[in-house]
Order: C-alpha cells, then structure tokens, then sequence
C-alpha cells in the first residue's frame, strides 16, 4: 500500500491531471490546473530575477526527470492559445532541459498590472532572490502598482522598516550593488556601506571588505573612521544634539527611517527651527512626498 502511494507521489502532478476523469481540475482556491506544453508558455517579462544557478537548474531538472513537477508553476492565458509565466521560472527551465512535453500550471486570470503585482509579490517570498532584486522588486511595485509603503508592508508582509532599508540599497554605487548581487558582502555589509554618501567612501570601504574579509562589526568601525575624516559637520547638525529632546531626536530618527533619506535639522536659539530633506530630482521629490504622507 505505502509503495503504491509513493509511485503516483513520485509522478509528480502531472500524474494526476492525467486522470481520464480530470484533464483540466479546479482547485479549492478557484483556479484551473492543466497540463500545458512549455513551448506554448512565454517567460514573464515581469521575473524580478536576473540570474538563474546553472548548476543548481541542472539538478532541479534531474529530479524533475526522476519525479516529475511537485508544485506546478502558475500562467495566465493570452490570446491565440498562448499562456504567459506568473510564478515558476527556475521550474520551467528546468522542465524544458528535461524534455518535459507538458507541464502541470494554475491557470490564473489577470491583466498586465496584476500579472506585474502577482509576479513580483509571489517572486519576493522566496529566498533565492538577492537584496538587489528585492529592493527592485519593491520599487517596481511602487512605481508600476502605486502602492504607498504602508500598503506595501502589509500586502508583502513585511515592517515598513524592513522595505525602507531595502530601498535604500538602491542608492548604493553600482559596484556595491553588484556585489550583493553576487553574495560577495552580506545585507549587513550593504547598509553600513550605505552610510557613507560619498561614491569614493563606498568603493574604498567596499575594497577593504573584500580585500581583508571585514566583518559587519568592523566594517561599521571602518565607516565611522571614514564619516570622521569625511564629514563636516554642519552647524544645523552640532545644536540637533544637544539642544533637541529625546522625543524631538527620536521624531528625527522616525522621519528618517520612514523617508529613507539624511533628514537634518537647523535649530535657532528660541526652539524653532527648520528640517532639510535631500532629493536628486523632482522624480525622487515625488517618492519623497509619497513616502512621507502616504499621497
């Protein structure tokens, strides 16, 4: 009996959809499941991925050769009997270096903009993409979507700290970039990088990471030197500490965060004062304001 189950297991879905009495089945979620030829499916011009492990799709399409597709990939339908790829890349590449003449798929419905948001929020989930593609995959899904922030925590289920640090990145120098692209410096390498604003500053930093192996640690003992040497401190920057409240400070740190930007502050003698907030160009005036008041 156990041997039994673990042949149809072993087939895969595939093995299911198969059934004379099923060849197209609707899930309990309401989607169609088919078995659909790979050439008929177009990749997704929407993947937030960029790179796909060579060796890694040639053991995925090893067990697939072995025990077939466990979790099917999800389409959309086009015109002219053509689908297009939702969620699944490295499994259809995979499928197509097996030789695969059909593979199972959820069948979704959605127009170019949900196809985009479910491409992208479903693609996040996952651990293999990299800090760079995700914080694309953020920015895409507030640019393309119009999603606030806010909105954007909680339809990716994640803090809104946690998507501003990743957003950031995207204002690291390129090289930086790139290397936590390929896993050279880790995330926690990344935004201690990012304090510094000079692109000189990240890429001699960057080279001493990888040159000398520097911890996290020493990597933010590192940029303290460099910010020391770097910076002058303004005169709007030497009252903020010591004429500001705890709560004035921590409102401060709050506009920071949520704006993802160097907020400073002039602060006059009678307690009143003015914040600065930093832009490149009106796009990112607009992200600015978006970013603040949610509009």
């Amino acid at each position: 009996m156990a041997k039994q189950k673990k042949q149809v297991l072993g087939r895969g879905i595939s093995a299911l959809l198969k059934d004379p009495e099923s060849g197209i089945k609707m899930t309990e979620g309401g989607s169609l499941m088919a078995l659909i030829a790979p050439a008929l499916i177009e990749v997704n011009p929407f993947q937030p991925r960029t790179s796909f492990d060579e060796g890694a799709l040639e053991e995925l399409a090893q067990s697939i050769k072995q025990l077939g597709i466990i979790q099917p990939i999800t389409v959309r339908r086009l015109e002219n009997g053509v689908f297009q790829l939702v969620s699944g890349e490295r499994r259809l590449r995979a499928a197509l270096r097996a030789e695969l003449k059909e593979i199972p798929a959820y069948i979704r419905e959605a127009n170019d903009q949900e196809s985009l948001e479910m491409a992208l929020v479903e693609n996040i989930q996952r651990q293999e993409l990299d800090p760079i593609e995700i914080a694309l995959s953020y920015q895409r899904l507030i640019d393309e979507i119009q999603l606030t922030q806010e909105n954007l925590s909680k339809r990716v289920g994640k803090e809104r700290s946690t998507i501003t640090n990743y957003l950031r990145l995207l204002k690291l120098h390129p090289q930086v970039q790139d290397a936590l692209k390929n896993k050279s410096i880790s995330m926690g390498h990344g935004r201690t990088i990012m304090s510094l604003e000079r692109a000189s500053d990240q890429l001699s930093l960057l080279g001493e990471v990888l040159s000398k192996g520097l911890s996290v640690r020493a990597t933010e003992n590192r940029a303290r030197v460099l910010l020391g040497a770097s910076a002058r401190p303004s005169s709007a920057q030497k009252p903020l500490a010591k004429g500001l409240s705890k709560k004035a400070e921590a409102a401060i740190a709050q506009l920071k965060e949520l704006s993802g930007k160097e907020v400073s502050a002039d602060l006059r003698s009678d307690g009143s004062g003015m914040l600065k907030f930093p832009f490149d160009s009106e796009k990112d005036l607009l992200k600015l304001k978006k970013a603040l008041i949610g509009e």
